[in-house]
């Protein structure tokens, strides 16, 4: 690997006992590369401790993993990437030097407590999505060519960047090596943090690999979650499987105008879909436009992280707290929308206005209902002719309750 400058891309959180150390080592080993640490929301003394040792440091709220090394993977020069973890010791430089754009490396002491569990699942996602074996698929020490970095950035969000990672390297017919190297790092027990630890890779993993991924307003790749809200609340599943359609093949446009004039889009379906069904659903022509306007604005408002579910919650204790399953399921949702883990996408922020839209066309009737659907339609077309977004930034007391709950 000889394309251009190395920098050293560490990710840590809450290791400033270990962390000086690994920073002391790794300028040692690779005396003319920059060492960059993404801090994920450290609590501890990490970045002060990694800045005197002489790395630089990007200090990020406390996302995940994956969204650490890709927001901090912007502010790396360009050329050839090490990534390592905080606690890694051994010699790094074989796997800098590997003939491959992604080299990986196999520690010949492997630690750590666990089961097995999740690194058989990793195994397992990448043999099924790409075809190939490998013999650590979780290892977190990694040395990327120029290309590699092109191809696999952004990174899948939290635990699953490196199960991800090698998918989309061997898709995109990368050359992929494994290097069996004499390194440590401090592995997970068999107890309560370390099982807990385990679990949260799993479910990572599980995600980066099986749900729909997007990019989020900061450029992160994101699980899409919201297809989960028509399984809690099966009376909206045909939204938000017309909201997936649009996750998943989607193109550029954007409002009723651009997809109208672009004629067959998944934006279309919704467009068409979305009303149609309501009117077979409520048997009534407002309850159709009402139920279609409330998926839209829910969709409209969900360009941020929390936004759209904040307004279903609002929305939901006007209409007397109902319904409360799909209550239940946007509040297990909201922190880790609000944090940036995973997206509603449309299949969620459709499927949320949705049930918004039927329960009140079955509270409401008359000049309420009236009313209802004249506030709506004002949202659309405000929505149509300027950045709602912009809009909610720019009013006081908007703003405050829009970043209520969101790290920044």
């Amino acid at each position: 690997m000889s394309d251009g400058r190395l920098t050293v891309l560490v990710a840590a959180r809450d290791e400033d006992e270990r962390i000086g150390a690994t920073i002391a080592r790794l300028r040692e080993a690779f005396p003319g590369a920059e060492v960059v640490v993404a801090d994920d929301g450290s609590r501890d003394g990490t970045a002060r401790v990694a800045g005197r040792a002489g790395a630089r440091v990007v200090r990020l709220p406390r996302r995940g993993k994956g969204q650490a090394l890709t927001l901090a993977e912007r502010e790396c020069a360009p050329g050839r990437l090490l990534l390592c973890d905080a606690d890694v010791t051994g010699d790094l430089r074989p796997l800098v030097a590997a003939v491959a754009d992604l080299a990986i490396a196999v520690f010949t002491r492997p630690s750590g407590g666990g089961l097995g569990l999740a690194k058989s699942v990793a195994r397992a996602s990448i043999r099924r999505r790409s075809g190939r074996t490998m013999r650590e698929p979780l290892s977190g020490q990694r040395a990327l060519s120029q290309i590699a970095r092109d191809t696999v950035f952004p990174v899948a969000a939290g635990f699953g960047v490196e199960t991800s990672m090698t998918i989309g390297a061997v898709r995109a017919g990368l050359l992929v090596r494994e290097l069996e190297l004499d390194l440590g790092h401090l592995g997970t027990g068999r107890d309560l943090r370390g099982f807990l630890h385990r679990g949260r890779q799993l479910c990572d993993l599980l995600l980066a690999t099986s749900a729909p991924q997007a990019h989020n307003f900061r450029g992160l790749r994101l699980p899409l979650v919201g297809a989960a809200i028509g399984v809690v609340v099966p009376s909206v599943a045909p939204v938000a499987a017309i909201g997936l359609a649009d996750d998943l093949w989607s193109g550029s446009e954007r409002g009723f105008r651009e997809h109208l004039r672009s004629g067959a889009t998944t934006g279309t379906l919704k467009l068409v879909g979305i009303p149609l069904w309501a009117l077979w659903r409520t048997r009534s022509l407002s309850g159709a436009v009402l139920v279609g306007l409330a998926a839209n604005t829910l969709n409209q408002l969900d360009t941020r992280p929390g936004r759209a579910l904040k307004a279903f919650l609002l929305g939901a204790a006007l209409l007397g707290a109902r319904p409360r399953n799909a209550i239940l399921v946007a509040v297990l949702l909201a922190p880790y929308d609000h944090r940036e883990m995973v997206m509603l996408g449309d299949a969620g922020s459709n499927a949320l206005g949705a049930v918004l839209g039927l329960e009140s066309v079955r509270r409401l009737s008359g000049l309420r209902r009236a009313s209802v659907i004249g506030a709506l339609a004002t949202v659309t077309l405000l929505g149509e002719r300027r950045s709602l977004s912009t809009w909610i930034e720019r009013t006081p007391g908007l703003r405050s309750l829009d970043a209520l709950g969101r790290e920044t």
